[in-house]
C-alpha cells in the first residue's frame, strides 16, 4: 500500500514525524509532501497567481512552496503520477480539528483533496491547550490498528475521515466514538490587545465552547474519546432543495 503523507503546520512539524511513524506501520511505501512552511489556516485553497518550488528533504520527503491542497494535487498528479498512492493521510495537527473549525483547515483541505482525486483519505488532529505537552506518542500508539480498520470499508468519493484525539497519556483513552461534526461558539473571538508603543492590534481567537451533545466530535474529545467523523465536500442542504423545490414549481 502506498501512502502519501501531508499537513498544514509545515515539513517540520513534530505531528509530521509522529506521522510518518503511524504510517510506516502500517507500509513501507511511504511519501512525504508537506508545505515547506506553516500554513494552518489556509483551509482549500490553491496556489494559483504564483509558481510551486519543490524542495527534496530525503528520500521520498520533499517539501512544496504551497498549501496543504497543492501537495496533495502535486504529488498525484505529477510526482507519483505513475503509481498513485491508496490511502492519503493529513495531520497530524498541532491541535484539535472539531466542529466549524473543518471549514477553516488546511489538515482538513489535504484530506479534502485526496476525496476529490478518489483517493482514501484521512485527516488526523492531536488536542493541544496551551502551556500543555502534546502527546504525539498516543497518536502513535492507537492511531495503526484504529486506521487498518477504517481501511477496509470502502470511502464514498467525496467521502473522508477525521479523527481527533485526546492529549491524554495513551491508557488513559477510553475509546473511539464515531461521531458528526457538532457546533460551537467562541467567546471573546476579537481579543484587543496594545501593543509597547501604546497602539492596539488585534488576535482572532479565543475560547471555545461546545453544545454538550455526546455524539459530536467536540464531546467525544472532551470526555476523552477519540473521534471519528466521516465528512463529505457535499455542502448542500437536502431538506431546504425540498422546500425551495415544492415553494418555486
Amino acid at each position: 500500500m502506498r501512502i502519501l503523507l501531508s499537513n498544514d503546520d509545515g515539513i517540520h512539524a513534530p505531528g509530521l514525524k509522529a506521522l510518518e511513524k503511524i504510517a510506516h506501520a502500517l507500509s513501507d511505501d511511504v511519501w512525504i509532501v508537506a508545505p515547506e512552511l506553516d500554513q494552518s489556516g489556509s483551509s482549500h485553497s490553491l496556489t494559483l497567481r504564483d509558481p510551486l518550488r519543490l524542495r527534496e528533504i530525503s528520500e521520498k520527503k520533499y517539501a512544496l512552496s504551497g498549501t496543504p491542497s497543492d501537495c496533495v494535487l502535486f504529488a498525484t498528479n505529477h510526482l507519483l503520477k505513475d503509481h498513485k498512492p491508496d490511502l492519503v493521510l493529513s495531520g497530524v495537527n498541532n491541535g484539535t480539528n472539531l466542529a466549524e473549525d473543518v471549514t477553516y483547515s488546511g489538515t482538513i483541505a489535504a484530506a479534502m483533496e485526496a476525496s476529490m482525486l478518489n483517493i482514501p483519505s484521512i485527516a488526523i488532529s492531536l488536542e493541544v491547550e496551551q502551556g500543555h505537552p502534546a502527546k504525539w506518542s498516543t497518536a502513535e500508539h492507537h492511531l495503526p490498528s484504529l486506521i487498518k480498520e477504517l481501511v477496509k470499508i470502502t470511502f464514498k468519493q467525496y467521502v473522508f475521515m477525521n479523527i481527533n484525539v485526546p492529549n491524554l497519556v495513551a491508557s488513559s483513552i477510553k475509546g473511539v466514538r464515531i461521531t458528526h461534526q457538532g457546533r460551537s461558539y467562541f467567546k471573546d473571538e476579537i481579543q484587543v490587545r496594545v501593543d509597547p508603543r501604546g497602539k492596539k492590534y488585534y488576535w482572532i481567537g479565543g475560547v471555545k465552547y461546545g453544545t454538550g451533545d455526546i455524539n459530536t466530535d467536540l464531546e467525544a474529545v472532551k470526555e476523552g474519546y477519540i473521534s471519528v467523523s466521516p465528512l463529505t465536500l457535499d455542502l448542500t442542504h437536502s431538506e431546504t432543495v425540498d422546500t425551495l423545490r415544492a415553494a418555486f414549481k
